[in-house]
């Protein structure tokens, strides 16, 4: 009997397999036989599904002696999926599973090539599944070990645009790797969609870029461009990867537009000007010819009227061009003898300080440097997440000695030979970019030409990827100092131990033969030395070296909580939703946070929360695990909690989630756009009829009846009642209110528009009133939003969900979230033991150890660059410390903390900031800057540029801090002499 059964169950999901198999989004039954066959067999006995590896394939059906296959569905639930059968080809175990997994990674590791194909992945699903398969084990604060569960289908919806067409589904901006998606290669990703479906499939290429470091990267973002066609000034836009040539962007646009390659001609269109017509022969890539994210491009046809001012593709290459300027050419452009024509080179000389050498930075640069009555108050354009490359660049513009020197002529000391350098080409950049912010007056700068170069020598800051304004800062620094590092032969110079010599000796041997081998501006105005002491924990050797820094990267003292709000609804509709700020421990778990909201809003012994994250207006994931730990939620989630009482939620319960749409008049004759937060209630099991769900509804929006509205009051007078007014601090309304909506339940006409939705499709069906539902684990009604119900109900009460943390671009910290920029230092000058994967050869022992380290200041520089480590990595996670550091903006004396007692002072007055605003992924960085000619502060946020208060600099948000040294009377007459 028992093989006949397991042959049996074998034939059913073999024929389902084969000729029966539904997409588990749309919910469609089993094939008839299989249903047929389980209902036959459990009227002939009581058999347990379990013993052949199907432990809940008997919760799947509601099978009865007269059951029909028609009423045998699927339940479609996160945890009552077919997922969880193991009927969808899982392997044996989730062991297994993640082996498979980790054996295809590391497959297409190893065989990596351009072109290969990556899959982006909802980094919140991935973690999930992670945790079920082992790969990410979570400690929180009990100490116990976190429940996990399988999760459902694959679900990219809270990465796409949800204004990008369901066809086409592109990435939202401003996205994070591995915090907000992850890259998995082609073969992992059909194994997972072969477990566990869903989706929409993102896919990507691998491409292989860079000039002197060649280096693989996904292309997460590929250039978007805006066609603009002449012929009929239609947009289309234009999708292509950014290593794709100019030759290939008009094969695309050709096609696209229905034109010959012959006739056509694409211009570069930035900012709705002809810079550039792009040559249709050339093999340059978009990315080289500085073509940026989302700018617009022109095509005509060779039919077409075409400006006076078009140049040959010749001139417009060089044009994109730096080219190395020669001592006279800078000269003669100082005289005001400059060799530009229109903003382009007439041949292969390049001028320096002449006019903008690029037709296409949005500024007006006609005017000579000096003219204007206020410079450097430029803004840069955002080309696409370059807000952490204008931050940096606002900040070394607004560098005194740094600004100096670039106005200056700089031709002599660029060296194109020197293979650690970028053959003078960013020097030549910057120094344009430099001097376009000091010639632009207010207007807004495009740095093309300058992101185009750092891509080049950096392809880890192409694309369009957010990144790290303190690495973009040690990386141009480093760039510039070996473009204009004067010495052109690095002579050998072997090193010498300190042998017992007084410091001031070695020290001073150490720099000169640094200086020997690097002479620069940046050397001399951004380098210091510092002390090295490492002590053996065995023997008590003792080894010291001198070594130069750029910047020093200071530890902050992490906090151990963080604050958490959380809008609080109530299940019964019985009071409006009120929102709560909690202060919970950072490594806590849901359970921490639950009781610290039942503190904060006074929950009852027979009460209980239900957490649940909201994304685009539903809700995407319920927190329903106690120990699943509170890393999983960012600062710019919508977390909302709902309000229930034993009774509601009791056994024999099931969630009823209330969706709310609109019908815009852009959309016309489509479903409604979704708008607000989704409630959420308890209901029965048993059936329920259409107008049933209408009374559930009615009550739930109870509190949120407008009191002026005439339909309601002429209702309450009829039935001998006036609805009573809610009290505006608690949100109670009485009871009594609800009775108005029984008039139409017993009309049995339904007081909404109401439509069910299933949790993974996008289709509506309309809710009739006499239509019958069984409720699941979680059904979904979607209110249809007209007049009327605006006019009955503040809808307004739905909205403005707050974020889970909000940082405030002022907001400063609380007394213990605050530390001092001194704290911070000691902290980096304390002696400190090495990490095991950081041991010391110790020469006496002739082994490994784990010596001691401290570090101490020897010289400082005259430019002092201060990194506040608020970023940290462990294996899964990143984490920002928004810990509120308390940094001078005048006299920062430092002349304690420095070793070499020389007799020189250290103080330092602030003139720039580098700030990073949010959390990870979606942060924004702006920079404060000093206008030195007027002594006063402004805010430099991307192309907008305003002043600021200098009691306003000193936020949470610091990352990056530029101070610039006061010298005596006495340093600066000696350095004037020398």
């Amino acid at each position: 009997m028992k093989k006949k059964m397991a042959l049996g169950i074998g034939r059913c999901l073999l024929e389902k397999k084969k000729g029966h198999k539904r997409d588990r989004e749309s919910n469609q039954s089993f094939s008839p036989y299989l249903c047929r066959f389980l209902s036959k067999t459990r009227k002939k006995c009581s058999f347990d599904f379990s013993r052949f590896g199907f432990p809940s394939i008997s919760r799947i059906f509601s099978v009865s002696s007269d059951s029909s296959c028609d009423l045998i569905k699927m339940t479609v639930s996160d945890s009552e999926s077919m997922v969880e059968t193991g009927v969808c080809g899982f392997p044996s175990t989730q062991e297994e599973e993640k082996r498979i997994v980790t054996e295809l990674i590391s497959e297409a590791e190893g065989n990596l090539k351009e072109g290969n194909l990556y899959f982006v992945i909802s980094n919140r699903w991935y973690t999930s599944w992670q945790r079920c398969v082992g790969l990410l084990t979570e400690e929180v604060s009990s100490g116990e070990p976190s429940e996990v569960t399988r999760p459902g289908p694959i679900d990219n919806h809270d990465i796409i645009d949800s204004e990008s067409a369901a066809g086409d589904p592109q990435l939202r901006k401003m996205l994070e790797e591995s915090v907000d998606y992850v890259l998995v290669p082609e073969k992992v990703w059909r194994k997972l969609v072969e477990w566990y479906k869903g989706g929409p499939p993102i896919q990507r290429k691998l491409i292989y870029h860079g000039f002197y470091s060649k280096s693989y990267s996904v292309e997460v973002y590929p250039l978007s461009l805006n066609l603009t066609d002449s012929r009929d000034e239609s947009i289309t836009i234009i999708r292509l990867s950014r290593q794709a040539s100019i030759s290939q962007l008009y094969e695309t646009v050709c096609a696209v537009r229905g034109v010959s390659k012959e006739k056509a001609r694409i211009w570069d269109y930035f900012q709705k000007r002809k810079s550039v017509l792009l040559d249709p022969s050339s093999e340059k890539n978009l990315e080289e010819s500085s073509l940026q994210m989302d700018q617009d491009i022109l095509l005509e046809d060779d039919g077409s009227a075409s400006s006076q001012n078009d140049m040959s593709s010749a001139g417009n290459e060089l044009a994109l061009v730096l080219v190395e300027p020669s001592k006279s050419d800078a000269t003669n452009s100082m005289l005001g003898e400059g060799t530009l024509s229109n903003g382009h080179s007439n041949g292969s000389k390049f001028s320096l300080f002449g006019r903008n050498t690029f037709g296409d930075d949005g500024c007006d640069s006609s005017s000579a440097f000096g003219k204007r009555e206020r410079r450097g108050l430029g803004g840069l354009q955002n080309l696409g997440n370059t807000c952490f490359m204008n931050s940096t660049l606002q900040c070394l513009a607004h560098t005194p000695p740094i600004v100096d020197y670039f106005l200056k002529d700089y031709s002599e000391d660029i060296n194109a030979d020197n293979p650690l350098g970028m053959r003078g080409e960013l020097a030549l950049a910057f120094g344009e970019l430099l001097r376009k912010l000091w010639t632009s007056g207010q207007n807004t700068v495009a740095p093309r030409a300058f992101k185009t170069k750092l891509a080049r020598f950096a392809p880890q800051f192409s694309g369009y990827n957010q990144h790290d304004s303190q690495e973009m800062l040690a990386f141009l620094l480093d760039g510039l100092h070996e473009d204009l590092n004067k010495v052109k032969q690095k002579p050998y110079i072997e090193a010498k131990d300190s042998d017992g010599r007084p410091d001031d000796e070695v020290a001073e041997e150490k720099w000169n033969y640094h200086k020997a081998r690097n002479d620069s501006v940046i050397v001399d105005v951004c380098q210091g030395q510092y002390k090295s002491t490492l002590v053996c924990p065995d023997c008590g050797k003792i080894s010291i070296t001198f070594d130069p820094f750029m910047y020093l990267t200071l530890p902050l003292p992490s906090s151990r909580t963080r604050s958490m709000t959380v809008a609080v609804f109530y299940g019964d509709g019985s009071h409006l939703s009120v929102p709560y700020t909690v202060t919970v421990p950072k490594d806590g778990s849901c359970r921490d946070l639950s009781n610290a909201l039942a503190t904060a809003c006074g929950l009852n012994n027979d009460e209980s929360l239900l957490l649940a994250e909201v994304y685009d207006h539903k809700i995407f994931k319920y927190f329903e695990t106690p120990l699943e730990s509170l890393t999983m939620i960012k600062d710019n989630d919508r977390v909302v909690a709902y309000r229930f009482n034993q009774m509601q939620r009791g056994p024999g319960k099931a969630k009823l989630e209330i969706l709310h749409g609109e019908q815009r008049k852009s959309d016309s004759g489509g479903d409604p756009k979704l708008f607000g937060t989704p409630l959420v209630t308890y209901v029965n099991t048993e059936p329920l009829s259409g107008t049933d769900i209408d009374a559930i509804i009615s009550g739930l929006l109870s509190p949120l009846r407008r009191t002026q509205s005439s339909s309601i009051v002429t209702a309450g007078e009829e039935n001998g009642h006036i609805p009573d007014v809610a009290d505006e601090t608690s949100g109670n309304l009485s009871s009594r209110g609800t009775e108005t909506e029984d008039i139409a339940v017993n009309d049995r006409e339904l007081s909404f528009s109401l439509f069910l939705t299933e949790y993974y499709s996008s289709g509506l069906k309309p809710l009739e009133s006499d239509l019958v539902v069984n409720p699941r684990s979680a059904t979904r009604v979607v209110v249809k939003w007209d007049e009327k119900e605006h006019e009955k109900y503040d809808s307004s009460c739905l909205n403005d969900l707050p974020e889970v943390h909000k940082t405030s671009f002022s907001m400063k910290k609380s007394k213990q979230e605050e530390t001092s920029l001194f704290s911070c230092l000691e902290g980096f000058l304390a002696e400190e033991p090495l990490g095991p994967d950081d041991m010391w050869y110790c020469p006496a022992c002739k082994e490994h150890k784990q010596a001691n380290k401290k570090l101490d200041l020897w010289k400082l520089p005259d430019i002092l660059v201060i990194h506040l480590k608020r970023f940290t990595y462990s294996r899964y996670f990143k984490n920002k410390i928004d810990t509120f550091v308390d940094f001078p903006i005048h006299d920062l004396d430092l002349s304690k903390y420095v070793m070499n007692k020389d007799g020189q002072s250290y103080l330092y007055e602030l003139y720039a900031i580098s700030n990073h605003y949010g959390g990870l992924g979606g942060g924004h960085y702006t920079a404060y800057a000093k206008l030195m000619d007027e002594n006063k502060w402004y805010d430099f946020d991307d192309s907008h540029v305003s002043s600021v208060n200098e009691s306003d600099i000193k936020t949470s948000a610091a990352y990056v801090l530029f101070y610039q040294r006061v010298r005596s009377e006495a340093e600066a007459s000696n350095m004037d002499e020398d």
